[in-house]
């Protein structure tokens, strides 16, 4: 039998989509074909560039009219011009078999897959990872028109498709209670190269980040970490601070002044046993500039923030070498799970997350880390952690960790979606 072409779409970053990346790279190795279709903007997983099976297109950026137009005409205008480009682009490639959708954004998507769809007689897939219109009333409101529309979008067209994927147990429930949409759990899982970073990885990657942020830098064949030894292995240094990640981006989704103020608090604290910490925090998005602001004109004294934007290869190795992460994701449909702690599990990493509503199916508070609800709790939970360090050791949480590490997302992704391509 011939293999089967599936035409994975989505409206966003490609290279800032991993799970949509995840499956491309997973349907190739399984020998499908995988058309992408989707933006231009960070650069895409070796995997996806290298391998023969997967061919992407980028669409034309929607020209920016806000300047121009009142917003719902703005809004109409992107909506005629995603669906003319990308209809366009399903017709001039070779016919799918498969249209898979990974979700939010849903208009105009959803409407143009599934047209698609009906006219080569492809099989159409939705990957729920949240809802787009829970995403449009952080910034519109829930009575917005244009909400409420996304809303009725998201049910009709959602309901046609032939299956349905989602990230948590709680969404799945939700999909059947509020549109009668029945649906596979596919939680989100690490690949194989989120881990433990080895020190020399450690030393060489903090190294070259201290070029950029001196502060990381220490004297000859040294960081403020790490050093090498007299034969050349690395070792950490008694006296490094304490090295604190979050991955964030910069939406209104993540709450970051929660970790700005328990930074505060911790930088303030008249304890004697915690460590100078580094806090770094990666990712790129809206806000980011507003709070770089707000860092840059803050006094510190015991704590430094630092903003990288890393290489593909550079994150999971600045996560591998962490002593903690951190994770502001609230969730606007309190339905989806943030992809940021799957990152750090994968690399064997404690985490503290928000709390809400379904966090306990990834963080289960007190086996694999911890949960909080408020930048008091948060602070309390920083200075206790970090107390005694580096003698002092926690392992508790190590058992839990290695317990989600022993899935990785080729395992998930051979049991719950590949049987949908196989019908």
């Amino acid at each position: 039998m011939a293999p089967k072409n599936v035409c994975v779409v989505g409206l966003a970053d490609i290279g800032r989509s991993p799970r949509l990346q995840y499956h491309c790279i997973s349907l190739a190795e399984e020998g499908y074909h995988v058309n992408v279709i989707g933006y231009r903007g960070a650069k895409p997983k070796k995997q996806m560039l290298s391998n023969n099976n997967i061919t992407i297109a980028y669409l034309p950026p929607v020209p920016e009219v806000n300047k121009y137009l009142p917003r719902i005409l703005a809004y109409l205008f992107k909506v005629i011009w995603q669906s003319i480009s990308l209809f366009f682009f399903l017709l001039f490639k070779r016919r799918s078999h498969f249209v898979f959708v990974q979700t939010p954004p849903a208009i105009p998507v959803f409407a143009v897959a599934w047209l698609y769809s009906l006219l080569v007689a492809a099989t159409f897939v939705i990957d729920w990872h949240n809802y787009a219109y829970s995403l449009m009333a952080l910034t519109l409101g829930e009575r917005s028109f244009i909400v409420r529309a996304s809303y009725w979008f998201e049910c009709y067209f959602g309901q046609k498709a032939a299956y349905n994927l989602c990230v948590t147990n709680a969404m799945r429930m939700d999909l059947i209670e509020r549109w009668a949409i029945v649906s596979r759990v596919l939680h989100d899982r690490a690949p194989s190269e989120f881990r433990r970073a080895t020190l020399e990885e450690t030393h060489n990657l903090l190294t070259r980040l201290s070029q950029r942020y001196p502060l990381l830098g220490g004297a000859a064949y040294s960081t403020l970490f790490t050093r090498l030894r007299e034969d050349g292995t690395v070792e950490m240094r008694e006296d490094r601070p304490a090295l604190l990640v979050s991955s964030t981006s910069w939406t209104e989704d993540e709450d970051f002044n929660i970790l700005f103020s328990a930074l505060i608090d911790y930088d303030k604290s008249d304890r004697k046993d915690i460590p100078p910490l580094i806090c770094a925090i990666t990712g790129r998005g809206p806000l980011k500039d507003y709070y770089i602001g707000i860092i840059q004109a803050s006094t510190w004294n015991r704590v430094s923030i630092i903003t990288p934007w890393l290489e593909e290869a550079d994150y999971p190795t600045l996560l591998g070498s962490a002593d903690l992460g951190v994770s502001l994701h609230m969730s606007s449909s309190g339905l989806d799970l943030p992809m940021k702690v799957v990152d750090m599990f994968g690399c064997g990493l404690p985490v503290f997350a928000h709390d809400f509503k379904c966090v306990g199916e990834l963080v289960r508070n007190g086996e694999n880390g911890l949960v909080f609800s408020d930048a008091v709790q948060l602070s309390s939970m920083l200075i206790d952690w970090f107390s005694g360090f580096p003698k002092v050791r926690h392992e508790k949480f190590e058992k839990g960790i290695k317990e989600f590490q022993s899935v990785r997302w080729h395992q998930a992704w051979l049991e719950t979606a590949l049987p949908v391509f196989k019908k």
